[in-house]
């Protein structure tokens, strides 16, 4: 069995306990970082991606929209602007955001940096969905 640590989520509306883990990988601004129990101290940027989280053997997904990853010995904190779990995507939303943010790319009134991000958030949903 491997060495687990703590995995605490925190939004800007609520903290989640998720209790015992034994690894978290996590989408850095710089590519994938991967966490194991005994890490060093670190922080870290998030981007857009999927959070993978392995408890008890078993991988669990999530989508998230970016934030920050504290790590230390035996505690990660995950700061997420958003986060949703696998099962909870509501995917024909997400097709739906999808289509909006393609749409839009040809519009010459919006912003396109804040489309792509709109494009890739949605993307990633469904993506993580999928899992």
């Amino acid at each position: 069995m491997m060495i687990s640590f703590q995995l605490e989520i925190v939004t800007p509306t609520k903290i989640l306990d998720e209790g015992q883990v034994e690894y978290v990988r996590c989408p850095g601004l710089d590519g994938s970082f991967g966490v194991l129990a005994n890490h060093r101290e670190a922080v870290f940027g998030l981007g857009v991606g999927e959070i993978k989280v392995t408890q008890n053997g078993k991988d669990h997904y999530l989508a998230t929209s970016g934030g920050f990853a504290e790590v230390s010995k035996e505690k990660m904190e995950l700061l997420l602007e958003t986060y949703e779990r696998a099962e909870e995507i509501d995917t024909s939303r997400a097709e739906a955001a999808l289509q909006r943010a393609q749409e839009r790319k040809e519009a010459k009134h919006i912003d396109a940096a804040r489309n792509e991000v709109s494009f890739l958030r949605a993307l990633n949903r469904l993506k993580v969905s999928k899992r």
